[in-house]
């Protein structure tokens, strides 16, 4: 009895702090008061994940409202901290956030809401996936660290851990590489005999690191990705020289669409603006000879008109 009458205090003070709380202030976010995790471990007497419980489903609700109002709420990632640093074992918020965040949102609260998910669940690897990818597309991208966040899984005993799930460390990194670094790390890979059974899975890479698609929709019809094919198996099989096929998959490396797009625009740009260029001289020019025409007619007016009164 004695500590049911903690829990109903601690249960009061809490929904009286979310119904005075005002929002924070200098935001445009209607966000709640969240106290600190090490505040409420003392009023929740020992019952953290009720109170964790509590806290999660009101920010469930203010999600919710946000969706009906068209008002944004930025502030789950801050409840799901509460709630995991009350009890560490609380799976849904982990689970959440990781699936509704954008990999390459903005606001950075929910990382270390994944940086706990990944050490506690280690064996879950779709926690640390949403962790590694918001490590390598967000604001300040570290690929490095997205690798090491899913290297252990290469080596895993999990048999339903996809493959490429299994590799995808090695595209974290090659992405922090420079294209002929990175093209050389790949073509080591394909003599590795651990990589042996993800061979094909290099194709793509190549093809990305390159510039071109990754994705192909019909890998048979398409050259380009069957000639990657042949050059790496004709490596791997030792037909082809290791320093021959590092050039010829080096010759295929284009510019990025943006790029050309860019250049693009700047020769647009360029060419309108000698245009424009021309037409202001030309207009300038005409304006002249017509000064000039009407000069020399005054002047032979004047003339005749002298030449009269003589």
């Amino acid at each position: 009895m004695r500590f049911l009458a903690v829990i109903i205090v601690a249960i009061a003070i809490i929904a009286a702090a979310f119904h005075f709380a005002k929002p924070l202030p200098g935001t445009n976010f209607d966000e709640s008061f969240l106290p600190k995790a090490s505040t409420v471990h003392y009023v929740a007497a020992g019952h953290d994940a009720s109170v964790a419980g509590l806290f999660w489903i009101k920010g469930l609700t203010e999600l919710g409202e946000s969706y009906l109002t068209g008002k944004e709420y930025a502030y789950l990632g801050h409840v799901a901290e509460l709630s995991t640093s009350l009890d560490s074992l609380f799976y849904t918020p982990y689970y959440f956030v990781g699936g509704v965040t954008p990999i390459d949102a903005p606001d950075t609260s929910d990382f270390s809401v994944l940086r706990r998910a990944s050490r506690v669940y280690p064996e879950n690897w779709r926690l640390s996936l949403y962790y590694a990818l918001r490590l390598a597309r967000g604001p300040y991208p570290n690929r490095t660290e997205a690798a090491n966040v899913m290297r252990k899984y290469f080596d895993s005993p999990d048999t339903t851990i996809p493959d490429h799930i299994r590799t995808i460390y090695r595209s974290f990194e090659l992405d922090s590489m420079q294209t002929e670094t990175a093209l050389e790390t790949v073509l080591n890979d394909v003599m590795q005999p651990r990589f042996k059974k993800f061979r094909a899975s290099f194709y793509s890479k190549i093809l990305k690191l390159l510039g071109h698609k990754g994705l192909i929709a019909d890998f048979d019809k398409d050259e380009t990705y069957q000639k990657v094919k042949m050059l790496v198996d004709g490596m791997a099989d030792g037909k082809i020289h290791p320093a021959i096929v590092y050039r010829e998959l080096l010759t295929m490396k284009k510019l990025q669409d943006e790029k050309l797009a860019e250049e693009a625009k700047a020769k647009e740009a360029a060419a309108d603006s000698t245009a424009v260029t021309d037409t202001t001289v030309a207009a300038d020019s005409t304006v002249v000879d017509s000064t000039a025409t009407m000069d020399t007619t005054a002047a032979a007016s004047k003339a005749d008109s002298t030449s009269a009164s003589n």
